[in-house]
């Protein structure tokens, strides 16, 4: 079954409106804390884990991204001293990785202000009835997708 005008019209202005959304909320990672839309995911990732720490494989799965990806991201987030991996296991495997506490102030402050920015750019937009409409269809989507 095709798409109607309208259907394609609405369906281009919603990824339209997503991605204006993304760039503004990643802008504002990057110029007011420093950090990247994916240093972000991984700080907040480790900020919520039990004792703020996690396998690389845990992490991976939390993020829904490839374990290479991960790799290069710890690496330079290493780098930049917000990580530092723990110690090893036997056989020389590295047991995990948690903030540093250079990561711990990094993402303390990137949450207050992304924050700030999400209800700048998406709540303040929107109506109550708005609001109860996208987070009804969020729960739809998902449910369906579970």
């Amino acid at each position: 079954m095709d798409l109607r005008p309208d259907e394609w019209e609405l369906w281009n202005e919603w990824m339209q409106a997503q991605r204006l959304l993304a760039r503004e909320l990643d802008r504002g990672l990057q110029r007011d804390h420093g950090i990247s839309k994916a240093e972000f995911s991984v700080l907040v990732t480790l900020h919520q884990a039990q004792g703020g720490q996690l396998r690389v494989g845990e992490l991976a799965e939390k993020l829904d991204w490839e374990k290479s990806r991960v790799a290069h991201q710890l690496t330079r987030m290493e780098q930049r001293e917000l990580v530092e991996r723990s110690a090893h296991e036997p056989g020389g495997r590295r047991a995990g990785i948690g903030l540093t506490a250079k990561g711990r102030d990094a993402v303390r402050d990137a949450i207050l202000g992304h924050a700030e920015n999400i209800r700048r750019y998406f709540f303040d937009a929107l109506t109550p009835a708005q609001t109860d409409a996208i987070r009804a269809w969020s729960r739809h989507v998902l449910d369906r997708n579970a």
